[in-house]
């Protein structure tokens, strides 16, 4: 599975991205590296809960990120 991260900065200049395909994964950072530094490291505790709790697909065991 592939995952869109989608990234856009906010009028103060802060960097915001976001994971669209899992509810609530989004993340500020100074910088447009760590803001997808953050969301992918929100993106891969999500699903490690999913995964600890049976909810995830087999799709989310080969993963792959994608910066827009």
């Amino acid at each position: 599975m592939k995952l869109q991260i989608e990234l856009e900065r906010e009028a103060d200049g802060r960097w915001i991205a976001e994971v669209p395909d899992l509810a609530g994964v989004m993340a500020y950072g100074q910088t447009r590296d760590e803001a997808l530094a953050r969301v992918q490291a929100l993106a891969l505790r999500v699903i490690a809960e999913r995964l600890e709790h049976g909810e995830a697909s087999p799709s989310l065991l080969r993963l792959t990120f994608q910066a827009a």
